[in-house]
């Protein structure tokens, strides 16, 4: 730390209980000066000499017959008056960032300037703060913390001024030219070394840290740091990230952790200021220096305080901007009334929105991408952060589903908030779906259907088909659907291994898809189950002389029909009979080739190659 001594005689001021001071002298003090509660036992010639306001109040009081001078509003208050004092009488007074601004407010009260007497305390204190405080990086901060409560005549002296200007310069030198201390009290020097052996190497250098400076001003008030951080940014020296690093450690250092404690009543007033504060200096451009984690964080406590709605919806769009990088955890913001759900669901509605206006993924840029040969796959494939939102959204579905208060609409349409083309696979929307209606047990039939008709089945893993071939939540229609989706890929399975994989696969998924959207129950979807099987044995005609390969997807299917529960069993006996009624009617011809997809109902044949067994067995 930087000091300056000034006078050279020794300290005679002596102290008469806590609210008198006096000079220890042979003469008797002339003059009484209060200032706050302390009276000062003076003499007035040093005084007069250098203090030119003090020549005015002498010449009042002498007027009204006083030797008593009140100063009640006297910057920095007695402490400041005796620095000042002691320089009248010359002796010695040591100058530092602590008391440097209150000596300079002090001294301009009184008028100690260089028309009264040559070198006088302005001047000095002056030639201190240029020359050593604003060159010092601690020091300015320091000088900076006190001029808070010297205002506004800190101000009106530019000392606060300075003090940014000279903060914010000093952030934007090369950390490689940096040779002051700062808070990581890192090395910055290292000279040659010569060790035991005799032979001499380079210590090495820690390098500097970028944001070496976020710490230090973390302690300003959030006044003077918004100033400090507006300085830094007018600069145009400093880059978004280092900004928002700043913002986070200030948030860190000052929000309290607990809910509790944000929203007391003794400090609610400064925790909103200083979210709104932040809000403010969170930088504008389309990057955001900020991580997603810390916005949604600072959304969290702005949602608790009760931040004014446009500081809070600027703060929306600038999440949505990083949406990809959010986690399910940050999505958990507690619902305020009057809302009824564990978490504000309604938010995360609007991110989303948010996010896809911004990417521009409505249908007009699909139709443009499809126009220039592009297909969905491809968009995909070139926007992973779609992917990204889609299973963000999925694993917050997953983890609010137990809200019992979590109403199926507000379900439903978060999840078609995401398009499909963010959501290739399922699995995610199905775990999501599962937990809900266990959860939810008490659905209406309607509610339910339109709840599972949210997935599309074509879209599950085999894994987790396999799950929802079993699980009796889910409606009957899906049941079915997944059931027959599982035996069309085994069949597309078996044609693959005949060399002609893709008429069987696109016609069979091509006709799959225009029977579901026929089907409204149970009795249409065994019916157009019924058609599609026909469609797809007449189109496996070549399946016949691959006896082996029907066998094993024979053994397969009935393995696996031993593991659904009874009532998808049911339904394979219903298609089981509409198989036989079917191959009755049927030439030799056809007949033969429907025991290659015998798999849908349990038969008598044994196992076939090894390529349909690994991909039954995978499933179970």
């Amino acid at each position: 730390m930087k000091f300056m001594k000034l006078g050279s005689k020794p300290d005679a001021f002596q102290a008469d209980g806590k609210c008198t001071r006096y000079v220890k002298s042979d003469l008797s003090a002339d003059v009484i000066i209060n200032v706050g509660e302390v009276k000062f036992h003076l003499h007035k010639f040093p005084l007069l000499s250098k203090s030119n306001h003090l020549q005015k109040l002498v010449l009042k009081a002498n007027e009204e017959s006083s030797d008593e001078i009140t100063m009640a509003d006297f910057p920095g208050g007695p402490k400041a008056f005796e620095i000042c004092a002691k320089f009248c009488y010359g002796m010695t007074v040591t100058l530092n960032a602590y008391n440097v601004v209150a000596a300079r407010c002090a001294a301009e009260y009184l008028e100690m300037t260089e028309d009264v007497h040559r070198g006088n305390l302005n001047f000095k204190i002056e030639v201190f703060l240029n020359s050593s405080i604003f060159r010092s990086w601690k020091d300015s901060i320091i000088v900076l913390q006190t001029t808070k409560c010297l205002s506004p005549w800190s101000e009106d002296l530019k000392i606060v001024g300075r003090c940014i200007d000279s903060i914010a310069s000093k952030t934007s030198v090369d950390p490689s030219n940096i040779t002051w201390s700062y808070t990581y009290n890192r090395k910055l020097s290292a000279p040659d070394r010569i060790v035991e052996e005799g032979m001499k190497f380079q210590e090495k250098i820690e390098s500097v840290p970028k944001d070496w400076w976020v710490e230090d001003i973390c302690e300003l008030d959030i006044d003077l740091y918004k100033r400090v951080i507006t300085a830094i940014k007018s600069k145009g020296r400093m880059d978004a990230t280092m900004i928002g690093e700043a913002l986070r450690n200030y948030a860190v250092r000052w929000l309290p952790d607990s809910v509790e404690a944000l929203v007391a009543d003794s400090h609610s007033w400064r925790n909103k200021l200083l979210v709104e504060t932040l809000l403010f200096l969170l930088p504008s451009d389309k990057g955001v220096g900020c991580s997603c984690s810390f916005l949604l964080k600072l959304l969290k406590v702005a949602v608790l305080i009760g931040v004014n709605d446009s500081s809070r919806e600027d703060l929306v769009k600038k999440i949505s901007l990083k949406l990809p990088e959010a986690s399910v955890k940050d999505l958990l913001i507690p619902a305020q009334s009057p809302q009824t759900t564990l978490y504000d669901v309604e938010l995360v509605k609007c991110l989303v929105k948010h996010y896809f206006v911004h990417e521009n993924c409505g249908q007009k840029l699909v139709d443009v991408m499809k126009n220039d040969g592009f297909g969905c796959d491809d968009f995909v494939l070139g926007h992973g952060s779609l992917l990204d939102v889609g299973k963000l959204i999925d694993g917050y579905l997953v983890e609010i589903a137990h809200d019992p208060n979590f109403d199926p609409t507000t379900f439903i349409d978060l999840s078609r908030s995401i398009p499909e083309m963010a959501r290739p696979i399922h699995d995610g929307l199905y775990k999501a779906i599962d937990l809900y209606l266990k959860e939810h047990p008490t659905l209406e039939k309607g509610e339910r259907k339109k709840i599972c008709g949210l997935m599309d089945v074509k879209k599950l893993s085999m894994d987790v088909s396999m799950h929802a071939a079993q699980n009796e939540r889910l409606s009957l229609r899906i049941v079915v659907q997944v059931l027959y989706f599982e035996q069309v890929r085994a069949a597309a399975g078996v044609q693959a291994l005949n060399n002609n994989p893709s008429d069987v696969s696109r016609s069979t998924i091509a006709n799959t898809d225009e029977e579901w959207d026929k089907t409204t129950d149970a009795n249409e979807d065994c019916y157009s189950l019924k058609k599609n099987m026909s469609q797809i044995k007449i189109k496996n005609e070549d399946c016949q002389k691959n006896d082996k390969l029907t066998k094993t997807s024979s053994k397969t299917s009935k393995s696996l029909i031993q593991l659904l529960p009874s009532r998808s069993r049911r339904i394979f006996n219903k298609l089981r009979v509409v198989g036989k009624g079917q191959s009755e009617n049927r030439s030799s011809q056809i007949s033969v080739s429907s025991q290659s997809l015998a798999s849908l109902v349990p038969g008598d044949t044994k196992s076939s190659g090894s390529s349909a067994r690994r991909r039954r067995y995978s499933i179970s």
